[in-house]
């Protein structure tokens, strides 16, 4: 099997599966990440009204609070950039919440591995017999100078590609890329404290979370939080595509051939460098992907419209359902990132939505985190 072949077969399938003598532990982190989601009274009505209110005015450090407050999930009727599985709309009623103002960066991540040891998933090794498990059956492995630890960059291409849907021809598995080496095994993050943490799977940011005492917020939650009190705009600050360089880190040019600069990066860029929402969030659109807590499902939002009723606090599908991958447990990753562009996804959208394998990592997907009430007087 040629080189190049194997590369796409990672690329394509968009996950890579480990495992070391942490496995154990982490699956236990994933059970309990749902399980506190699960056990939260959401209902604010048991906590007292002073303290409720001292709480809020006393946020947790770099996070804002998010009000009560219902919404329409899912696309606005006048978006056609809009893709199927955005659709169809239905009405959801959310409990107020904290959340994150930034995506978690570097500097706050480094200070979780500092203080516990944890290795990430794209550090540790690959055991193929894992891996195989989510593969068709009967594919070849890879030869073991592919099988290292490593993580998906970014290539641009050099021609025009008359074909976008085929993302194996910007994407490229890179060995010796993680969260402390974004840009290849000779790169680091010194003198980026405040970028966003890249190169992190579902599963390490649930340990961080774990460890921080919060939560993943759901899809629901981050797109209630991503729309501010822009309710019905295609856009977090309304309908007017002529302000995405000014606020939002996205692809500007013709993708993937040629970034413009329009909006001064080719990347990542730091927490903060563009103006927030309504609510006070920073970077809720674009610059990088972000994990949620709900699995992927294409049929989830339709089984919520038909069910004619107000979803309370809904907390995603309870199975994994995407023909694409059926071999693939997907989380749901929202807002888009710096790869993303008019021709291409334009995710920046609060909106658009994407499923990843929960033991993927790249340079485009990161996270933040959210914290109720509840679990803030437990």
């Amino acid at each position: 099997m040629r080189l190049n072949l194997i590369i796409t077969l990672f690329i394509v399938s968009l996950f890579i599966v480990s495992c070391n003598n942490n496995v154990k532990n982490i699956t236990e982190v994933e059970v309990l990440d749902k399980d506190i989601i699960a056990s939260q009274d959401l209902d604010k009505s048991n906590i007292n009204q002073s303290v409720l209110d001292s709480l809020i005015a006393n946020p947790p450090k770099g996070m804002v609070w998010i009000p009560a407050g219902t919404f329409m999930q899912g696309a606005v009727p006048h978006d056609k950039m809009a893709m199927a599985h955005e659709k169809p709309q239905h009405p959801v009623a959310l409990d107020g919440f904290f959340m994150e103002a930034t995506e978690v960066t570097n500097a706050q991540f480094k200070k979780f591995v500092d203080d516990t040891g944890y290795v990430t998933i794209a550090e540790r090794a690959i055991d193929w017999e894992e891996m195989k498990k989510q593969l068709p059956p009967g594919t070849p492995k890879p030869h073991d100078s592919v099988l290292q630890p490593g993580s998906l960059m970014f290539k641009k291409t050099k021609t025009s590609l008359p074909n976008l849907y085929d993302f194996s021809q910007w994407w490229r598995w890179t060995i010796g890329v993680n969260w402390l080496h974004p840009s290849g095994k000779d790169s680091s993050i010194e003198g980026k404290d405040d970028y966003p943490v890249v190169h992190i799977s579902y599963q390490d940011a649930l340990a961080y979370c774990k460890w921080a005492g919060r939560r993943l917020p759901t899809e629901a939650e981050w797109e209630y939080a991503a729309r501010g009190t822009q309710k019905n705009t295609i856009y977090s600050w309304g309908d007017d595509r002529s302000q995405l360089s000014k606020k939002v880190n996205s692809w500007e040019g013709e993708f993937p051939v040629n970034n413009t600069l329009e909006d001064g990066f080719e990347r990542t860029a730091p927490v903060k460098t563009y103006d927030p929402n309504s609510f006070g969030l920073y970077e809720m659109a674009g610059n990088v992907w972000e994990l949620t807590s709900d699995l992927y499902n294409l049929k989830y939002y339709e089984e919520l419209e038909s069910s004619g009723e107000i979803a309370q606090n809904p907390t995603g599908a309870s199975v994994a359902y995407n023909p694409n991958n059926p071999l693939i447990e997907e989380i749901i990753i929202k807002g888009g990132s710096f790869l993303c562009s008019d021709s291409y996804c334009a995710s920046y959208r609060p909106s658009s939505r994407m499923g990843s394998s929960k033991d993927s990592s790249s340079e485009h997907v990161g996270f933040r985190t959210v914290v109720t009430p509840k679990m803030l007087l437990h």
